[in-house]
């Protein structure tokens, strides 16, 4: 039996497989914030698991994928308190073979897992089999993960791209640009593409007085999740202030797909994970994203060959963990 998780900030996710390439067998979602450390949640889950099957659990191979850089199968998780061994887990849960990556590497891992209708195709492109792919996503931070493909098969190059420079293009662009500065400091992509930094964008375009603010709106912010209310009231409502941060947000978006594309010449294909996009796939599909991704002067028809896909399975990454605890 596999035991694989997908780590974050503000859930984690494990799952039990016979099979990597198959359904879990048990599976739970957690609010990573409600615990101290990740060996208490296992415990629990291990112990629920126990009673669903009405007998013990041991796992013979786990993999985590985990927000954060591993450095010798041990991680302090980005956005939580949280730090991660896994000589001490294998030894606690006696698990013969453990292993933490990247949680993006993780993701990168369950691509080819998916189905077909575990995809929306932003652009087709001209996909080429033996090129590297790029795997992003904004959620409560910004992953990043490159995938080279050769003779040797795959193999996930994760990183922290998320905390590279934000490069503003636009007049509005820099503008926010220089909005975030005087508040942060150095600008991340971080900053400005993760649910906080839709907020912040919101915030950006509220003091510019780009379009008045909705009070309903600004009521429910004092009591939600702001994120998603804007999505919503953008999405549902048209609302003007909460769709021009939706759209800002959603041309940064594609600008930085299309950079690290480039990185990596991204013509295996170019997904686009995490827990945003899903939710604001409409939008997405709209023209914003893509015409941003290909706005790249004497390179655009570089990009416009590259296939950009939208992950919709939000289990992606505990997916690849399963497969990743076999390879």
């Amino acid at each position: 039996m596999i035991l694989a998780g997908d780590i974050g900030g503000s859930k984690t996710r494990l799952g039990l497989f016979d099979d990597a390439d198959a359904p879990p067998r048990f599976e739970r979602r957690y609010a990573s914030g409600d615990y101290p450390a990740l060996e208490p949640l296992i415990r629990e889950f291990l112990s629920a698991a126990a009673a669903a099957f009405d007998r013990p659990v041991r796992p013979q191979a786990a993999c985590f994928g985990v927000a954060g850089p591993i450095e010798g199968q041990r991680v302090r998780v980005t956005n939580l308190p949280w730090t991660i061994d896994a000589d001490a887990l294998a030894r606690d849960f006696a698990i013969p073979r453990l292993r933490l990556l990247n949680d993006f590497a993780a993701a990168a891992y369950g691509i080819d897992a998916l189905r077909g209708d575990a995809l929306a195709t932003l652009q087709e492109g001209a996909p080429r089999s033996d090129a590297p792919r790029l795997i992003l996503g904004a959620g409560t931070g910004l992953g990043i993960a490159y995938v080279a493909r050769g003779a040797s098969g795959e193999q996930p190059l994760p990183g922290e791209g998320g905390h590279t420079g934000f490069a503003p293009r636009t007049a509005d662009e820099v503008a926010l640009w220089q909005y975030l500065h005087a508040r942060v400091g150095r600008v991340t992509l971080e900053h400005v593409l993760s649910g906080s930094g839709l907020m912040r964008i919101y915030d950006f375009l509220l003091e510019r007085g780009v379009h008045p603010e909705t009070p309903a709106l600004r009521a429910e912010m004092a009591e939600g999740d702001i994120p998603a209310i804007i999505t919503r009231y953008a999405l549902e409502r048209g609302d003007a202030l909460a769709r021009a941060a939706l759209d800002l947000f959603i041309a940064c978006y594609g600008a930085a797909a299309g950079d690290h594309a480039l990185n990596v010449m991204a013509r295996g294909g170019v997904y686009v994970a995490g827990g945003i996009a899903p939710k604001i796939l409409p939008r997405l599909a709209a023209d914003g994203f893509i015409a941003a991704f290909n706005d790249k002067a004497a390179f655009a028809e570089v990009t416009r060959r590259m296939p950009v896909h939208v992950v919709l399975e939000e289990r992606l990454p505990l997916f690849g963990a399963a497969r990743a605890a076999c390879a």
